[in-house]
């Protein structure tokens, strides 16, 4: 009987598409998402600015002890009253004005997304923006098919309230539930992506300072890659 020829088989890292991730805040846009989206909420509304200013003395007495907790209290008065599906109708309408507005977004973070996904990579967005808000804008950008690891709220007797706020350590937890262990880029633009960066085979700064860029290599343990976008 013939022997048998030995394949060796081949190897399914090499088969597998490279992930990419992006951070979004920053990133891809400028500013904060989720902010702007919240000062339009108060922008539109006389009765939340005011409930905003009874509940200063509230939010005077937390701030020493935690920013997370006066900026939870801010969102909950910003989303009062709202259940999912208006919040929902709010945010794609906030999203579609915001994708509008002139110099908002960084193109040469777009293009950069673009381009590892006319290469075949697995592009992800990481942000510590709210999943339907930011699912929204990248829909308007004609971005509709990308995965997405963000915050997310969930509804509460008085409206929307947060559940998960994606940010530092955590990205890394829900990448970890997304299936995700390890990733060949990823790009970030502050210390709260060093976690993710620091999992990445290759990890990018964006717009950051000489301070900042330092400040990354030092907790990574190792050199990254710095980009000036615009």
């Amino acid at each position: 009987m013939p022997e048998q020829e030995t394949l060796a088989p081949a190897s399914v890292d090499a088969a597998l598409p490279r992930v990419v991730l992006f951070d979004f805040d920053g990133v891809l846009i400028r500013g904060d998402s989720f902010y702007l989206f919240m000062r339009e909420r108060y922008r539109r509304s006389w009765w939340r600015r005011l409930l905003a200013l009874l509940s200063t003395p509230l939010l005077l007495l937390q701030l020493p002890f935690s920013r997370r907790l006066p900026m939870r209290l801010l969102v909950r008065i910003a989303l009062l009253g709202l259940g999912e599906q208006a919040y929902r109708v709010a945010a794609n309408a906030f999203a579609a004005t915001l994708a509008r507005r002139p110099r908002q977004f960084c193109r040469d973070g777009l293009q950069a997304l673009r381009r590892h996904q006319a290469q075949g990579d697995r592009v992800i967005v990481v942000t510590g923006c709210e999943h339907t808000l930011v699912s929204g804008i990248l829909q308007q950008l004609g971005l509709a098919n990308l995965e997405i690891v963000a915050s997310q709220l969930h509804p509460g007797w008085l409206g929307m309230r947060p559940r998960w706020h994606n940010v530092g350590r955590r990205k890394v937890q829900s990448l970890a539930r997304h299936g995700l262990s390890e990733w060949q880029v990823a790009y970030g633009d502050s210390m709260h992506d060093a976690a993710m960066l620091k999992l990445a085979a290759e990890a990018v700064l964006v717009n950051g300072t000489p301070t900042l860029c330092k400040k990354v290599e030092k907790a990574l343990g190792r050199a990254i890659t710095r980009v000036e976008w615009f």
